[in-house]
């Protein structure tokens, strides 16, 4: 009876708050006779469409019994397929980020690994994917912080702020995440940093930093409320971001600052030395990675014009992602100049389009839906991520290409999937599901004509935090 009591008192003292909240709208009626609900003759017409005969009975049993694309795979396109290119890049081994969204960040050091193993005559090398992303968790739980500080004048709806709270310390990211992170914290080789369970599997420690990263904007949109000033919200913010420091040791070590790396070359030499993370990045890599610039194909936007994504950034004081839009023709010449110089090249695609992962196939047609299900749907590349059918959703590195009479056929991809996938860690894309599928490259300027590159130079067109081509990353 007492716990009755302290309920039905605390409702009691809640009616009032309740009786002032404004009213939630009406739901939306379609007018009367507006011809959109299905009626009976509607129905009756929809039915009739596809009657009981025996062919549908058949395909029915057939497609109701079976996985789609064991029923719809092209076997022309695999008896037709082959692993041989013209051009290859001097790449070893296979990296593996397991249950993780990390692939921007695989993709990106892999694009440097053939440096190193060409400068100390190794057979392979990888570098700590685990170093790097403890340092990008953090960033990015404070970039998420200071954006809500940035909007807490802002109400809960605003498109922008939700877009944020929908992945506050996400696994996804660009190719400018990987260049913040190398330039303020270097890196180490895997040795000195092993993968843990945590990241390699980062469901459940995602979760716990999204509820962390949550809660605390709640609290820091009641103080900046209730009048708190800036000084009074960086403190608070500085007291969670040291939350978030313990909380990420937990999950996968300290953060290595010094160490020694020693190392033995294909001679049989024994290299040792000591280094930081931003040394050894001088000395194993040394490349400027500022040199390298982001062309997208995005037709939903005029080409030939610099953009910019709003909070689209790993870290809160570097510069949002930047590109430069232009058509598929361009992505595709400076991605095979790169290759013909021996240099590994950074892309985005949407990996779940027409893959054949048991053989490393990327073909348009590889799973054959029209002939099997009479359904077909062309979308345009602007409306097939507009009306989010598709995304960069996943990042990789080209290592080859196929030229033929100067156009490329096909290319090759190294992937992070380990090598139980693919053709032992390989996909062949075809030049056709490049045109299709694939929206971001990364090239050195020095593959690009000048006049492209100065418009890097130019004030850039913002795209919306709630963009596709940013929310596509996040959540990964």
């Amino acid at each position: 009876m007492r716990l009755l009591a302290a309920v039905l008192a605390t409702a009691l003292a809640a009616a009032p708050a309740l009786a002032q909240a404004p009213a939630a709208p009406p739901p939306a009626k379609a007018p009367a006779g507006d011809g959109q609900g299905l009626g009976k003759a509607a129905l009756g017409e929809i039915k009739g469409s596809f009657p009981a005969d025996p062919a549908n009975r058949a395909l029915m049993n057939a497609v109701s019994n079976n996985d789609l694309k064991d029923l719809s795979y092209n076997r022309e396109i695999y008896n037709s397929y082959d692993d041989i290119f013209s051009d290859n890049v001097t790449a070893k081994g296979i990296t593996n980020q397991k249950s993780s969204g990390r692939c921007w960040m695989f993709a990106g050091l892999n694009m440097m690994r053939p440096v190193v193993i060409e400068k100390f005559k190794l057979e392979s090398f990888e570098f700590s994917e685990n170093q790097l992303f403890f340092w990008d968790k953090l960033e990015k739980a404070n970039t998420f912080l200071g954006a809500v500080i940035e909007t807490a004048g802002r109400d809960i709806d605003d498109r922008e702020l939700q877009a944020l709270l929908v992945s506050p310390v996400p696994d996804g990211g660009w190719w400018n995440y990987a260049v913040d992170l190398i330039d303020k914290y270097g890196v180490v080789p895997k040795e000195v940093s092993q993968e843990t369970k945590h990241t390699s599997s980062t469901g459940r420690m995602n979760a716990v930093l999204d509820r962390m990263a949550r809660a605390d904007a709640v609290e820091l949109r009641k103080m900046a409320a209730g009048g708190a000033d800036s000084g009074a919200l960086d403190a608070r913010k500085l007291d969670m971001m040291k939350e978030f420091y313990r909380v990420l040791v937990l999950h996968m070590g300290w953060p290595v600052e010094e160490f020694t790396w020693r190392v033995k070359d294909k001679d049989g030499a024994i290299h040792e030395k000591s280094y930081t993370p931003k040394s050894f990045y001088g000395e194993a890599v040394g490349i400027d990675l500022r040199d390298y610039v982001a062309v997208v194909d995005y037709p939903a936007f005029p080409y030939n014009a610099y953009y910019e994504v709003n909070y689209c950034r790993g870290m809160y004081d570097r510069p949002d992602m930047g590109f430069i839009n232009l058509e598929t023709a361009e992505l595709k010449k400076y991605a095979m100049r790169a290759i013909q110089e021996n240099e590994p090249v950074w892309f985005s695609a949407d990996i779940g389009k027409e893959n054949d992962g048991d053989n490393g196939i990327l073909a348009p047609g590889m799973y054959d839906y029209e002939s099997l299900l009479g359904t077909g749907h062309d979308l345009t590349k602007a409306d097939f991520i507009r009306y989010r059918e598709g995304s960069p959703n996943h990042a990789m590195v080209f290592v080859g290409v196929d030229v033929k009479d100067g156009k490329p056929v096909k290319w090759r991809v190294e992937n992070s999937w380990g090598t139980d996938r693919g053709n032992k860690g390989y996909w062949t894309m075809y030049d056709e599901w490049f045109s299709d599928y694939v929206f971001n490259v990364i090239v050195h300027k020095k593959h690009i004509p000048e006049k492209i590159v100065k418009l890097l130079d130019t004030e850039p067109v913002r795209i919306p935090a709630w963009d596709p081509m940013r929310s596509a990353f996040d959540q990964r």
